[in-house]
This record gives C-alpha cells, sequence and structure tokens, in this order.
C-alpha cells in the first residue's frame, strides 16, 4: 500500500541558503511514515502493546531538487521488501509541478521493547509487503 501527505513549506523550514534544511526533509519522511503506519492499521499503540518498536537504522536519501518557501509538497511512503527482523519504506518527495525533490529508502528493524533486541516482523506488518 503506498500512501501519501502534503505539506507547505514552512519559514522555520528553511536555512541560509533559501531552501529546505536537508535535515527537514528526513522530518517530512517521518511523518509520512506515522501516516503509513496508522493507514497499514499499524499504529504505534497497537505495535507497542505486542511488545514491538520499529528503529531506524539506515537512511539513503538522494537530495534532487531545491524546494523553496510556501511550495506544496507531497510526500510518498511505499514498502518495498522485508527481511526477518527487517523492511524497507520508500520515500519520495514531489513538488507542486510534478518534479522529484527527493526520495530515499529508510531500513526500520523490528525490536522488543524491554530487551532492545531485534525481533521477527510482526505477521501485520510482514503482510504489507505481500
Amino acid at each position: 500500500m503506498k500512501t501519501a501527505i502534503q505539506i507547505e513549506v514552512r519559514p522555520t523550514e528553511i536555512d541560509v541558503m533559501g531552501h529546505v534544511n536537508n535535515a527537514k526533509y528526513l522530518e517530512y519522511m517521518e511523518w509520512s511514515r506515522e501516516d503509513w503506519y496508522n493507514r497499514a492499521g499499524l499504529p504505534f499503540d497497537l505495535l507497542s502493546e505486542q511488545n514491538v518498536g520499529t528503529v531506524t537504522v539506515n537512511i539513503n536519501i538522494n537530495y534532487r531538487k531545491e524546494a523553496r518557501l510556501g511550495q506544496k509538497l507531497t510526500i510518498s511512503t511505499e514498502p518495498i521488501r522485508k527481511g526477518r527482523t527487517s523492511f524497507v519504506l520508500k520515500h519520495e518527495i514531489v513538488n507542486e509541478r510534478g518534479e522529484l525533490v527527493a526520495d530515499a529508502e529508510v531500513i526500520s528493524c523490528t525490536i522488543d521493547l524491554i530487551e532492545r533486541k531485534a525481533v521477527p516482523l510482526p505477521d501485520a506488518l510482514a503482510q504489507c509487503f505481500a
């Protein structure tokens, strides 16, 4: 399942170069990831009831085009692949003209919230990659 959110670039997200600061793209992707979990029926509360959390272990991001103040951006999230304890979500950020602003693959791992060690993906999460 692919999901998407829309945002408008705010003044606090702009750096001295007059465009969105590189770290903000990661934040946009995090917002989109949270939306994906919720729409997939996997809100944090549900996973934590199973003593499972997800942690980001790697982000490979490509900055393709600058985004500027007031632009409306669409951030999409979709599942790409899964392993036993890890999975990859792909993000794309597109501007109002349909131009790719940034894209990334984010690798996350499922952990036991008490032991803080990797555990196999819960079935509900694994099924999102079918």
